[in-house]
């Protein structure tokens, strides 16, 4: 493909830790950004922008403890066109800045108050004091989009004089469009110095924008992870990565089948959930129900997927609902181990539709449920539930014991957590610790009815070992219906390992 990375292979700039943070209402403590850091170092990011490190004393330990920490990646911080935001960098022994200057009149004299030759005095001032220093600089121009490309590449020359080692172009409010990256980049490519590109999602075309910068020679694309950042984000890492090695077929460097497992970590540390439908790692990408895409499926998985979804670290998942055929309902009951005749498995898709058409979601354990009964299977619970007691309120800490049968004997358990909901599920799994080690993945409510004393419906993904289980609950104290669940989701689970270990004895 003519244009990717004509200063050599593409590279990737992480700033999940600094634009990404800037998401609203995130904040991330110093043990979860090193967690992050770690994890994008291990995907094989080149850079990662560890923060601003003249925000706070808090940010500043963070990136001190980054850039220490032993990474192959190298560690940048955000700068402005200020020696002393240089220092500060300096202080917490990063490899690089990312000096941020504003290009556009917009920013020049409304932001800053200034003018155009006093923003590129400035630039170069800053881009030699920090090379004086023994940085790398990545110049990057705030709002170049809306500047004038003239005065833009006259700053980006100057900054190449004075020394920047890298260009950025940043679509800060996200007006580009695809075939005007391609033709700006094709300009820019030809200054001197790798540039980079950096995407936000205002109009939802980041990944767009940031492929077509790269075909047509940027270098380094500037992306987070899930594509959070500020208003609706930036562009996507999963994104353009996978659409660079599915589409274009040009190899990355990065390790996509961890891509899944940092995805999952950046939203449980950010509190910032995905959509169903997000690309590559929202729960529904690769997840079918419909059963005519479920019987292409069995004959070549390559009819409804484009690519399979071991590649970033995935399962593909069969959910049943109104829509399900004897295709789906028949590959989820080999799932488990279930095996049904004709005649059975024309009875269990009736049940599930007549769920479906209700309305109802049909969960793993649903299924099994009308499996057992038309086969006649009696399932005896490993775990029931003998007593609960949750105590909470403005000045506790939410707590909860349990006593539960496992098997022939009873265990009394307790356990805290920051709602009456977590404390009671963390006690039920601290009751079972020493049998199995089951984790809670998905935690999900939906109120069915209105009113104070609406009946609540809660879905949990339960997990143990690599096999996962659905389960659900419904009543009107979302307390007891989540403990309905997740015992529910456990029982299953423990069912199905000791099949397992059956017919591996046999």
């Amino acid at each position: 493909m003519r244009g990717i990375a004509l200063f050599g292979k593409v590279k990737f700039l992480d700033t999940t830790l600094r634009d990404g943070e800037q998401t609203p209402g995130v904040s991330l403590t110093l043990d979860e950004k090193l967690a992050i850091a770690r994890g994008l170092d291990l995907l094989g990011v080149q850079v990662i922008e560890a923060g601003s490190a003249m925000t706070s004393e808090g940010e500043r330990q963070s990136i001190k403890a980054i850039a220490a920490s032993g990474l192959s990646a190298e560690i940048c911080s955000y700068v402005r066109a200020l020696p002393a935001d240089v220092d500060t960098a300096l202080a917490c022994d990063v490899d690089s800045v990312h000096l941020v200057v504003p290009v556009s009149d917009l920013h020049i004299e409304r932001k800053l108050k200034s003018d155009r030759k006093s923003v590129i005095r400035k630039a170069v001032e800053v881009t030699e004091y920090a090379k004086d220093h023994g940085l790398i600089v990545e110049l990057s121009g705030e709002d170049a989009s809306r500047a004038d490309h003239d005065y833009l590449v006259s700053l980006y020359t100057a900054g190449i004089e004075a020394g920047a080692d890298r260009l950025a172009f940043c679509d800060t409010v996200g007006v580009l469009v695809p075939e005007n990256t391609y033709e700006i980049f094709r300009s820019l490519c030809n200054l001197g110095a790798p540039v980079s590109i950096h995407c936000h999602n205002d109009f939802g075309m980041a990944t767009a924008n940031t492929v077509s910068a790269l075909r047509a020679g940027a270098s380094q694309a500037h992306v987070t992870v899930n594509g959070i950042g500020e208003r609706a984000g930036n562009a996507s890492l999963e994104e353009v990565v996978m659409i660079l090695e599915s589409l274009y077929k040009i190899e990355t460097g990065i390790k996509c089948r961890d891509i899944y497992q940092l995805s999952r970590m950046v939203s449980r540390m950010t509190r910032l959930p995905l959509a169903p439908n997000k690309a590559i790692v929202g729960e529904n990408a690769f997840t079918h129900e419909a059963g005519i895409h479920v019987h292409g499926l069995l004959a070549d998985t390559k009819t409804y997927e484009p690519i399979p979804p071991e590649t970033v670290g995935r399962k593909r998942r069969i959910v049943l609902g109104k829509h399900a055929g004897s295709s789906s309902v028949e590959l989820a009951l080999r799932e488990f181990g279930i095996g049904a005749t004709k005649d059975q498995l024309a009875q269990i898709v009736s049940r599930v539709k007549e769920l479906g058409d209700k309305g109802k979601r049909v969960s793993d354990a649903d299924l099994q449920t009308i499996a057992d009964t038309v086969l006649s299977i009696q399932m005896e619970p490993k775990v029931r539930l003998k007593e609960l007691t949750v105590v909470a309120g403005n000045t506790v800490t939410p707590t909860a014991s349990v006593k539960i049968q496992l098997g022939g004997s009873e265990k009394l358990e307790a356990g805290t957590g920051v709602g009456p909901v977590d404390a009671a599920i963390n006690a039920i799994r601290r009751a079972i610790s020493g049998v199995a080690d089951v984790r809670l993945e998905e935690y999900h409510v939906d109120a069915i009815t209105g009113g104070t004393n609406a009946l609540v419906e809660v879905w949990v993904t339960m997990a143990m070992a690599d096999r996962k289980i659905t389960a659900r609950g419904a009543g009107a104290d979302i307390i007891m219906a989540s403990v309905e669940a997740v015992l529910e989701g456990i029982n299953r689970l423990m069912r199905l390992e000791e099949e397992e270990r059956s017919r591996v004895q046999d």
